[in-house]
């Protein structure tokens, strides 16, 4: 999926990048750069920080990778395939997500619910505002640590 949307947009998935949103993709909790690179070491042993951040900052661009500003991590976007807007097509990158984050085990869940971006969008417009991008990023507790606490 990857390589069409970037054959599509015209650029480049190089090997790294491709490497690096693998490893995004592979691990079950968000990854903060410095794991990642822990990571990518074990493949290319020169990896450097800027090494790290140049592949995540494209993959961000791209819409492939979502930042949890609250971890200061990233999480694979599972909105591919999706459309964004009236007028994208499913290779659009969306500007909005909205993260669960659970407290105790560290778990995040990406929402797709296109109602809380048309409340922003709405609530803004009131106010003469345009949104051009929101991330939304609440805390809790996931339906098994919230079990667990029941128990």
């Amino acid at each position: 999926m990857a390589e069409r949307i970037c054959g599509r947009r015209d650029i480049r998935l190089t090997s790294l990048r491709r490497t690096v949103l693998g490893l995004v993709l592979d691990t079950d909790r968000p990854a903060t750069a410095y794991d990642l690179l822990d990571r990518l070491r074990e493949q290319h042993k020169g990896a450097a920080p800027p090494t790290i951040y140049r592949a995540l900052d494209f993959l961000l661009a791209q819409g492939l990778i979502h930042k949890v500003e609250r971890l200061s991590a990233y999480v694979g976007c599972i909105q591919h395939g999706h459309a964004h807007g009236p007028h994208d097509g499913p290779e659009a990158v969306h500007h909005a997500a909205q993260f669960l984050i659970c407290r105790q085990c560290g778990a995040v869940l990406e929402l797709e619910d296109p109602a809380i971006g048309a409340a922003i969008g709405e609530a803004a417009g009131q106010v003469g505002f345009r949104p051009l991008a929101s991330t939304i990023e609440i805390e809790g507790l996931c339906s098994a640590c919230t079990t667990q606490a029941t128990d």
